[in-house]
């Protein structure tokens, strides 16, 4: 398929900007064999005892620095992922790309531009990086929420359920952004056990599909953790017929990247994973796991998008999008959700 079969028209006043008021009150699509419209607290309907929920517990570096070169023009600085010796690696955005062994200012401390890789730089720290971002940085909001972050994006840019020692992404996994401690108090009543993975969701999930063949995409890496816990709570839950439902794209990649290497090894004492994921869902892929998917309204020609239509089969996708536009649904980060199961095509 080309990535152009995945571009639609999105209004830019559907861009949602600001998150609701509350978490659990936004609009969700529903698509089972026909698209109904709800409130997302409603989603408590849709669990059955014994279903499983999986979250991504990740937290939000506040990874957005603005600061000057020792040449004094301005740079902003943009966390990709932290590495080891004191070392990160970053987008930088100037007037001119910094040289190597530049010296960047960043309030009182100074780091050192030791290497570029592509479209990235590495800088060399005095001290772990994530003391630096997380006593100057700001929230990483996306670029296609055009304003400067504010504080209510510290809370609110973030899942009530992260984990703050697993503090790893630099884009919040947003489709957990609808969750709030009494919805998920209400689905544990139910019956429904709750399950974590750990996702570090890296700047990535924002870029374009750039080739014309969507099966010639370098996706992004992102480093994941799916615990053999976690494993064995999935294969009781399909074991018992039961439902399982992934939050987010990032759960939904865990989960299938953790079944795509138990599946080769089917070695009992290597149940989990933990490593790099480049798992690059469209369609054709054949879902072993998720039977259910919560998830956001997403950019056009984006790998999220391409993932969704295979879940749920391109023709579908084109019809709930087309619909969500008609009836004016909040997109992306800070908008609405869908509830969407599984139909392969």
């Amino acid at each position: 398929m080309k990535t152009s079969d995945f571009n639609y028209a999105l209004p830019e006043e559907l861009i949602a900007k600001y998150p609701l008021e509350k978490r659990s009150l936004s609009k969700l699509l529903v698509y089972s064999d026909k698209i109904d419209h709800k409130c997302f607290k409603d989603i408590l309907n849709y669990f059955e005892e014994g279903d499983l929920l999986v979250v991504n517990n990740t937290s939000v570096i506040p990874a957005r620095i603005f600061g000057h070169k020792d040449s004094g023009s301005s740079v902003e600085v943009m966390l990709e992922r932290v590495m080891e010796n004191n070392q990160a690696l970053v987008q930088m955005r100037s007037g001119r790309a910094p040289k190597i062994g530049a010296v960047i200012i960043l309030d009182t401390f100074e780091v050192k531009c030791i290497e570029r890789k592509g479209n990235f730089f590495i800088l060399q720290f005095d001290r772990p990086p994530l003391e630096v971002f997380n006593a100057i940085g700001h929230i990483p909001l996306p670029p296609y929420i055009k304003r400067p972050d504010e504080d209510l994006d510290k809370e609110r840019y973030s899942t009530v359920y992260e984990n703050k020692k697993l503090q790893g992404s630099v884009a919040a996994p947003t489709a957990g952004l609808h969750f709030d401690d009494d919805l998920l108090n209400a689905i544990k009543k139910i019956g429904v056990k709750i399950a974590t993975v750990n996702l570090s969701v890296g700047a990535g999930t924002f870029q374009p599909v750039k080739v014309e063949n969507i099966e010639e995409h370098d996706i992004h890496s992102e480093y994941l953790e799916v615990s053999t816990d976690v494993v064995d709570m999935v294969m009781a839950t399909k074991e018992t017929g039961k439902k399982v439902f992934a939050v987010g794209t990032t759960a939904t990649r865990a989960l299938e990247t953790a079944f795509n290497d138990e599946s080769e090894n089917n070695d009992e004492s290597e149940k989990g994973f933990s490593g790099y994921t480049k798992l690059f869902i469209y369609p054709g892929y054949k879902f072993k796991v998720v039977d259910r998917l919560i998830t956001n309204f997403h950019l056009p020609q984006s790998s999220l998008l391409m993932l969704v239509s295979a879940f749920i089969g391109y023709d579908n996708m084109r019809q709930i999008y087309k619909t969500a536009v008609d009836e004016k649904y909040r997109f992306l980060s800070y908008g609405d959700a869908m509830l969407l199961e599984k139909n392969e095509i």
